[in-house]
Parts: structure tokens; sequence; C-alpha cells
């Protein structure tokens, strides 16, 4: 039986969106979209009719229209957001501070980890029109939306009381007031992760990761995520959407103890957008002996199409770490892409449609301590000889972090590019510590980092003096010091299962297929157990 999304695509259906209000006024769809946006407004007390002001300058609104889909493809909803042309705006007299934090990957990816390991469930809040909660310090008047002027008062402008979307500081106001909100029901914030907040101690907790309008909630009880839910529903309009599932692009399913995370409806439209639906899959996502080069003198190919190509293709490693390393490559060359590089990245294309229905699954087990693996490749980079760091982190059985990126030095010998890689992964380390103790869940003993370079772990334990080491001193002394307090200790493992690898360079068939599974990536139809 076909899908809805495979019924959507086979008959073309194309999501028209309008482009302004008067094109939205012939659907009464997208009327009644934009009345419900206006009722949002009033209900949250967002602005005031007032006189047109003689001193300040009025900014402009527009309407802005917006088809939400469900993972199958679907239409979800219409959606009409009323946006301030926030680029009439002047820093100090309409805005001042303007950042807001979301949650890191590593942290959403950690926290379903630890789920997994409690035998818990995630469960998925939408807060509606949540930019219109933040309040504002500053003074600023927008004028009446299209279409919806008052009659007899056409002249008049709102006084904002609360941002709208498209004001530069909207989502730093926002943040704020659910930050302040989330204090009162007595969560603490974590001093690591801005946007996680912890409520309880290590037998009865809530954990709460916010990622603008999202939040993320998992608890030891039912009764503690139910309570926290009613607390929101008193001060903002939710929408409780059930268990986590499509978050960002990602699909999550959490059934019998195991959490599986893929974006298969994603790969469908990427492959769809560059034209590749079509293609043969292939085994491994890089010919193993293939060598790219900034030197290429091929033909150059449209760089705003493999710029395109690159960043959608490092979208999906949210969810695919054993495509990392080879779109880490494909990175380098966005300024200078070539016919090459593009059938490069092409070939990573059709790796990911043979392995459409992969993800990376969490599955809990005996053990819950934190540990990770480091390597490089020395010399890797063919243009400056430069090499690639790569780690990953284990929480229990679960990978849920990792990381593929090029040395800013130029490493010297194997064991130097070992060693910086190293210290990369023990930064790493040093912080998802804290957020473990943020959580609760303190890490009582030394985290392991395995290295397959013995001569890069002696250097960093070995208070002898090396001459050949004194030019990366300061790394060398921090290593030292992390050991010898006991927190990180870099420990010897072969090179057959060093996990890494999968990071820092092409592999053969047989070995790419191993580290693979080691990794947890697998297909969400597999029988295979954890």
């Amino acid at each position: 039986m076909r899908s809805i999304s495979d019924i959507y695509q086979r008959c073309n259906v194309v999501v028209l969106e309008p482009t302004d209000f008067w094109e939205a006024e012939k659907d009464s769809k997208w009327i009644t979209a934009m009345k419900e946006e206006l009722l949002m407004i009033e209900k949250n007390y967002t602005w005031k009719l007032v006189r047109r002001p003689t001193n300040r300058k009025v900014i402009g609104v527009k309407w802005v229209f917006r088809t939400k889909l469900n993972p199958d493809g679907s239409i979800n909803k219409h959606k009409a957001r009323l946006v301030v042309k926030g680029y009439a705006q002047i820093f100090g007299v309409d805005f001042s501070d303007t950042f807001a934090p979301v949650a890191r990957l590593d942290t959403i990816r950690l926290m379903l980890a630890i789920v997994v390991q409690k035998g818990w469930k995630v469960y998925q809040l939408d807060v509606k029109s949540a930019f219109l909660n933040g309040l504002l310090e500053e003074e600023i008047y927008v004028e009446q939306p299209e279409g919806f002027t008052v009659k007899g008062q056409e002249d008049d402008v709102y006084l904002l009381k609360k941002a709208l979307y498209g004001l530069k500081q909207a989502p730093r106001a926002w943040y704020n007031r659910i930050d302040e909100y989330l204090m009162k029901l007595g969560f603490k914030r974590s001093l690591n992760e801005a946007t996680l907040f912890i409520k309880g101690d290590e037998i009865h907790s809530i954990f709460i990761s916010l990622y603008v309008d999202d939040l993320l909630v998992t608890g030891s009880n039912e009764e503690l995520v139910k309570k926290f839910k009613e607390d929101m529903k008193q001060i903002f309009e939710m929408t409780d959407l059930g268990e986590m599932a499509y978050f960002l692009g990602m699909e999550i399913n959490q059934k019998n103890g195991e959490v599986f995370i893929y974006q298969k409806k994603y790969i469908k439209e990427l492959l769809k957008k560059f034209k590749m639906d079509e293609c043969k899959s292939v085994d491994t996502p890089m010919c193993q002996k293939e060598k790219l080069s900034k030197k290429d003198e091929v033909e150059p190919v449209d760089q705003t199409f493999y710029r395109s190509l690159v960043g959608c293709l490092m979208y999906l490693t949210t969810t695919r770490p054993d495509i990392l390393h080879y779109v880490s490559l494909l990175s380098r060359f966005t300024n200078c892409a070539t016919e090459s590089h593009l059938i490069a990245a092409k070939r990573v294309l059709r790796y990911v449609k043979g392995t459409l229905n992969f993800g990376i699954k969490f599955c809990a087990s005996q053990d819950d301590t934190l540990q990770g693996y480091s390597g490089s490749d020395w010399g890797g980079s063919v243009d400056d000889l430069k090499s690639a760091s790569g780690y990953c982190f284990l929480f229990g059985s679960c990978v849920f972090s990792w990381c593929c990126k090029k040395q800013n030095i130029l490493a010297q010998s194997t064991a130097e590019a070992e060693f910086i890689a190293a210290n990369a992964a023990v930064n790493q380390a040093l912080w998802l510590k804290k957020i473990l103790v943020d959580l609760n869940m303190k890490q009582e003993r030394c985290t392991e980092i395995f290295v397959d370079n013995q001569a890069a772990i002696s250097i960093s334990s070995n208070p002898v003096f090396h001459g050949k080491t004194k030019h990366f001193n300061i790394k060398l002394f921090f290593l030292r010091e992390v050991q010898k307090e006991g927190t990180v200790s870099l420990t010897y493992c072969k090179s057959d299962l060093q996990l890494a690898e999968i990071f820092t360079k092409p592999l053969p068939k047989s070995k790419f297929e191993f580290l693979r599974e080691k990794l947890g990536v697998c297909s969400n139809q597999s029988k295979e157990e954890c």
C-alpha cells in the first residue's frame, strides 16, 4: 500500500502560497488564517491603537503565508504571520540586544540517550505565536496591517506592548519571558546550556530543552510532565503534540524502549530538489582512493547550486554520522567547486538514496558512562597537507555526539595530529560532563577517550620534556592537567576498533559498514536487536 506522501508526489501536487495580502484575500483559507493571527495578537494584548506620533518613526508590517505539512507530506494547516519590517529598525533606538540561544543538537541527542537509559518518554509542546509573548523595553510603533485597518481610524498606528515576528529583538524578548517563567516554576537553568532547564533531584526530575517555540519535555514520571503542561497552559497558548515524533525535520520513533531518529522525508525532498530521485544507489559515500583538490583543472560549476547541495547534506548529518567526513570534505570547496567536486557530492546523494530508511538507533544498556573516541588523518588534505580531526561520544551504548573538522595548524607528525584531535575531544568531554552534572547524572569515574596512537598518549601523560613538542606546549599542559585531575584519560585502542576512523578518511566497504553499525546507524526496518 502506498503512503500518502507517495500519492502526493505521484500526483505532482504543488502547494502555492500567496506573496501578499491581495493574493491571499481571494482564498477563504488564508482569510481565516489571517483572522486567527490577529485574534492571537489581541488575546496577548500585544498592541494598542494610538494616534500617529510626530516625533517617532513608524515601522511597516507585512503578511507572510506558509503551508504547514505533516511528516507524510500532507497539508497540516495554513498559517498567516504578521511580520514587522525589522530591516527599518535603528540600532540603539528601536533595539539593542538581539541574541537568543537555541538548544544544541548534541544536547537534544544526549537527552534522547538519557531517556532510553531511564526508560522515559520525550514529549513535545509548541507555544502558539511564541514571539507575541515577549515583553518590549523600547517604544515601537507599527502600521496597521493591510486589509484590517480600523474604519474611521485609518491613519492611526499600533504601539507595541509585546514583540511581533520580524522585530530584531523578538527572539531575545521571548527567551527572557519563558526563562523568567520557568524560573518561577522552580526550574534551574543549566550553567552550560542556556536552553536546558532542570527541576528535581536524582530520583524525581523533569528536563526541558527549549528550541525557540518548541519545548521538549521528559521526566521520571508522567505526573511531573502532566503538571508542567498544565502550568504552561495557564500563561501561554500551547499545542500539546504528544510524544516527540517530528522535530526540526527529524522523525523520531519511541518504541519498545528504543529511540530511532531519521530523516526519510527530508532525504526524499533533497533527492527531488537536486533531481537525483531516479539515480542509482551506491554502497559507500566516496571512493576510497579518491582525492579532491582545489587545484582541479576541471570545468567549474554553479557555485550557488553546489553550496546549496553541501548545506543540505550538512543538515542530514544531524542523524547520519556515517556521511559526516565526506560532507566535511566537500564543504572545503564551496568557493571553487568544479565538476569533480559536484560528482563527489552527488555520489553522497546516491549513497543516501540507497540508505533512505537509515538513521541512528538508541538502545538501553547496563552501562551509563560517558566515553569517547578520537582520531585523525595525518596530512589528509591534498592542498595544504593539514590533518582532519574526528571524534564521537557515547552515553551507555548510544552514540549521540560527533564531529569532523580540519585542523587549523599543520601537524608535523602522526602523533601531533592525533594529539590535536584528542585535545578537541577532551574539550567536548569536559563540556558534556558539565551538562550531565546539571542533569543530576554526574560521572563519578574518569571519562575515557580512546586513541589508537600510543605516542600521542605517552606525550600527553608523561611529564618528561619533549623537544619535538615544545611548539604546542599549551595543549600539552592542558591535557596533562585534566588527566592528572582524573577528569579525562586517554586510553589506547586498536585501530580496528577506532570508531572515529569513519570521521577522518574514506574507508573500504567492509570497514565502513562495520563502523557504521558500531555507530548505531541502521535501517528502521531492521530486525536486529540492540
